[in-house]
This record gives structure tokens, sequence and C-alpha cells, in this order.
């Protein structure tokens, strides 16, 4: 199985490369593109960070972030920090609304998980399972939300609803960038529990390394798992329908025009046309 832990085969031959030649796995060409932009990224990720202190603007951080780290995956030049505020521009009300909606739910959800671990008995057991499963699943959702957004021409309702069907049409690679999350964090506070009297200094490289690194290695490891998904029940289908259309912005993603699959789109799977008009690409 190819890939990162059996991902997509989501590398491409770049210029001047044999047509012949092997391509790398996966998570060779992952490892490369994150430390190619390793710079560029440390800004973003401060940016980001600061936009997302005010939790209620987190949204329009992972906008910014989402454009930045998918143009990077997908190979196609970035601007860095000039992309990343006009991507905010471009989707200001959507992602602060979003932003808004995200902690709302993600507050009332964590104090359920609180309110249900006083209750007693069965009923206590299964309130706290299903919120668990519940938090995990709009967890999961986040991974495709912001990319919806910044992509396509989809309005709010719609981005939620498309990111709740992708979710569990693309859950293997949806539970693996979860995964990865919990290792990283399970990683973090092992490190605390184990440097004894040193933990305050730990603690101070780990904030470091979270506010410089971790934003875009978790955004670019999200695109590495996604994209494919999103262009396998999105875009090839909708383009299978409508070959001549968008030219150029398929272009833009570094999509192969001629390579459309035969999957009747049903905006994943409701039939719905995006906003009334012929492009399912945002502007």
């Amino acid at each position: 199985m190819a890939g990162f832990f059996g991902l997509f085969d989501y590398t491409k031959e770049g210029p001047g490369v044999p047509k012949n030649a092997p391509k790398k796995k996966t998570f060779v060409v992952f490892f490369e593109t994150f430390f190619r932009n390793f710079w560029k990224f440390i800004t973003i990720n401060i940016v980001y960070s600061l936009i997302s202190i005010p939790l209620v603007t987190n949204g329009l951080a992972n906008v910014g972030l989402a454009n930045v780290v998918r143009n990077t995956a997908r190979d196609k030049h970035s601007f860095g920090l000039s992309d990343f505020f006009d991507t905010i521009r471009k989707n200001f009300k959507q992602s602060l609304i979003a932003g808004i909606i995200n902690t709302l739910l993600y507050a009332i959800l964590f104090f359920d998980l609180w309110f249900f671990r006083n209750v007693a008995g069965t009923p206590g057991i299964i309130a706290t399972g299903l919120t668990l499963a519940l938090l995990f699943t709009f967890i999961m959702m986040n991974f495709y939300l912001w990319t919806l957004i910044i992509t396509f021409s989809y309005s709010l309702k719609q981005a939620y609803s498309v990111s709740f069907k992708l979710t569990f049409l693309n859950f293997k690679y949806s539970f693996l960038i979860a995964f990865v999350n919990i290792l990283l964090l399970a990683a973090t506070i092992g490190l605390l529990f184990i440097t004894g009297k040193s933990w305050i200094y730990v603690l101070i490289f780990e904030l470091l390394l979270l506010v410089t690194v971790y934003p875009a290695f978790n955004g670019l490891l999200i695109q590495f798992c996604i994209f494919p998904s999103i262009k396998k029940f999105i875009i090839d289908p909708y383009y299978k329908e409508h070959p001549n259309e968008d030219i150029e912005k398929r272009q833009s993603l570094g999509l192969e025009i001629e390579e459309q699959k035969k999957i009747i789109p049903d905006e994943v799977e409701s039939g719905e046309d995006v906003d009334g008009d012929d492009s399912i690409f945002n502007d």
C-alpha cells in the first residue's frame, strides 16, 4: 500500500523530472514539503496563533492557514502572509460566523462532558459516550470545513453539511489525522511527566512549538489527507458533467483536467446547485 500510512498517492513529477522516474512515497513528499517551507510556515503560524487567541476569531485564522497549506500541498506558489490575509478578506463573513459557531458548539460539548461525568449509572455512561462521539465527529468535520469554505461557492450550511458527509466518506483518513494529533498530545503530556523538576522548561519549549510549528504541520497533514477525497467526491463528479468549465481554476489547484471520474454529483449527495451558478469554485 503506497503512500503515507497507505494514504492516497499524492505525488507528482515536477518540472525536469524524467517521465519514468520512480515516484516518492507520500510521507517523504509530505516532510520534504514541510521542511522546504519551514521558515515561511513559522511566520504564518505566529500570525495564526495571535488571531486565534480570541476564540471567536479562530475561523479567520483557519481560512487563512487553509489557503496557504492547500496551495503548498498542491505544489502551487503561495505568497505566504499576503495570501493568508487576502483569503481572510475574501471569506471574512463566513469564516467569522463559522468560528463563532464552532466556539459555541465546543463550549456546549465540553460542558456536556463535564455535566454527564457527574451523572451516575448507565444513563451517565451512555450520555458521555454519545457526547464524545459528537465531539470527535465535529473535530473531524473541521478538517474539511475551512478548505471547503475557501475552495467552493458553498453557503455555510452547505459547507457544514458536506464536511459531515466527507468525514465519513473519507473516514479512515479523517481518523488518521485525529490519531496523529492524539499521539502528539500524548507525547506532549508524557514529556511533562517524565522530565521531573525540569517540566517548566519542557512546557515552555512545547508551547513554543505549538505556536511556531504545529498549526502549519497539522494543516499540511490535513491537506495531504483530505484533498484527494474532495477531488474524488466533489470536483471530479461535477466536471465530468461540466468538462469545459473553470479550466484555469482547476489548473491553479494542480488538477489534471483530462482525468475526470464518472461519479454523478449530488453536492456530494443532495443534487443541489451551488449558489445557483455554473461554477462550484469560490472566487
